[in-house]
């Protein structure tokens, strides 16, 4: 039956109306991924001499031993964001008599042949054949290996049980980048445990006892278990309608959106739109990791205080830029009744700018932690936060009345460059420039903080006047919509 299931796939590719441009991406994908294993083959043979480096206090075995769990963790986080979920148009197969199990098991199977899953052995091996085992003898090497495989296994499905969980609910997947990103910046940042520490405690033991190794193996094993029973549980079509809408439902009733009526409705389907989907989902994790940009200057005295605006405006307005940068594409399949519909496309804006003030509030709000390395800096935090709701925002939605390239929202975000243009490279330029062009007279005439007071005025100028730029952006879009409508029907 899995023979049957594989040529109903190739058969599916090889029909598609995009087999040559298909085939084309997935030769180029493969060379790149082919240069990544040699990059990381090479690490593999001379890790041993990197830890020696790193780790000069401890022998080679110890720092080996100390990296293996925060390697996973790392790991973990890259799957979330990159790992595709294995794909079978089940819908076809379930009048049919086939076991469901026998479906089932081909989707948690197929899993596990992913790229992710072949790094650590490529990174791990070499090390492992050319120190651990002359040092400490065939057993060991073989316990290490289980363990990589273990791990690799565990990594692999608990990534796949987190993005399947998170399809119904968003919230999910932002709740565990959260907690692995909390786990890492308390050992490397806030310094209360060591991951090191933790990871040589147990996979130290291996010297002595490799039986652990079937504790990663047991957690692997347990792992695919869990993923079964879910996708098992899941398989019926009545069971799968019914539990899609009521957990959409859940996940997007905002009471706080209500207030705002119709503009209110419209952001709460746009949200829905970011947690349902990965690449706008992707922009959001991005502000994530932005959250700590500031760490790599305002730990240096040498930067000043025009390059905190540069990253003031990237912390408390990334979400605008990635996200905003793509406006109206992620509506690009249903662009043709947005056109048709009764919406008012004042309302349509007022949406897009309550979306970009509620991220950017909190964003603002998430980066306040700062002010131990000054008020200015939170100074200037609050200053690039009005910039960027008041002024970016505009900007932004201005360029999306001039892009015309659409986004499949149901491609992943990783080496996806659909939906990039001309328009993208020209926003950028002024939105990182804007500020400055204001900021830089003042900063030269030494009046830096005037300068921050002129930004200031603009920013608070634009936000009052909002109800006037979005009747230029309605009259600019009216005039540009067809030629907008037109793009996106270009597959």
């Amino acid at each position: 039956m899995v023979s049957t299931f594989i040529r109903h796939e190739l058969k599916a590719f090889w029909r598609s109306k995009n087999t040559g441009k298909s085939v084309t991406i997935r030769v180029v994908m493969a060379l790149l991924i082919l240069y990544l294993f040699l990059n990381v083959l090479f690490v593999g043979i001379f890790l041993d001499k990197a830890l020696g480096e790193i780790f000069t206090n401890d022998d080679l075995v110890k720092s080996f031993c100390g990296i293996l769990l925060i390697y996973f963790l790392f790991d973990l986080l890259m799957r979330l964001q990159l790992q595709e979920l294995p794909t079978l148009r089940v819908q076809p197969y379930l009048h049919l008599p086939i076991k469901r199990n026998t479906l089932v098991r081909y989707l948690a199977l197929t899993a596990v042949f992913s790229v992710f899953n072949l790094w650590p052995f490529v990174l791990f091996l070499p090390f492992i054949f050319k120190i651990i085992a002359p040092d400490s003898g065939f057993i060991t090497a073989f316990a290490f290996i289980v363990a990589v495989a273990g791990l690799t296994v565990f990594n692999n499905y608990l990534a796949l049980y987190i993005k399947r969980k998170s399809n119904l609910n968003g919230w999910v997947f932002l709740v565990s980048a959260a907690v692995l990103i909390l786990i890492t910046t308390c050992d490397f940042r806030w310094h209360l445990y060591s991951l090191h520490d933790i990871s040589y405690a147990f996979f130290g033991r291996f010297v002595t006892i490799p039986a652990l190794a079937i504790v990663p193996l047991a957690l692997g094993i347990v792992m695919y278990y869990f993923n079964f029973l879910y996708l098992k549980q899941n398989m019926y079509l009545e069971t799968l309608t019914a539990h899609k809408i009521k957990n959409y439902k859940s996940s997007t009733d905002i009471p706080i959106l209500a207030r705002f009526g119709a503009v209110g409705d419209l952001a709460a389907n746009e949200i829905k739109l970011i947690l349902r989907n990965k690449r706008p989902r992707s922009a959001l994790v991005m502000g994530l990791f932005f959250m700590f940009y500031g760490l790599i200057f305002y730990t240096n005295r040498e930067y000043g205080q025009a390059m905190y605006i540069f990253v003031g405006m990237f912390m408390t307005g990334i979400f605008i830029i990635s996200y905003g940068q793509f406006m109206f594409s992620w509506q690009g399949s249903h662009f043709d009744g947005l056109l048709v519909s009764n919406i008012s496309f004042s309302d349509f804006l007022k949406a897009k700018y309550l979306l970009f003030t509620m991220v950017s509030t909190v964003a603002f709000l998430l980066t306040t932690p700062y002010v131990y390395f000054g008020w200015k800096i939170l100074a200037v935090h609050f200053v690039m936060y009005l910039w960027n709701i008041g002024i970016n925002t505009t900007m932004v939605l201005f360029f999306a009345n001039r892009n015309y390239k659409r986004i499949d929202l149901s491609k992943g975000a990783s080496f996806n460059w659909e939906g990039v243009g001309a328009t993208q490279l020209l926003l950028s330029f002024p939105l990182i420039l804007a500020p400055y062009l204001i900021y830089l007279p003042f900063m030269v005439f030494k009046h830096q903080d005037m300068g921050l007071i002129a930004l200031t005025i603009i920013a608070v100028l634009f936000i009052l006047t909002r109800n006037y730029w979005i009747k230029q952006l309605e009259a600019d879009y009216y005039s540009k919509r067809y030629q907008i409508a037109e793009g996106f029907r270009n597959k």
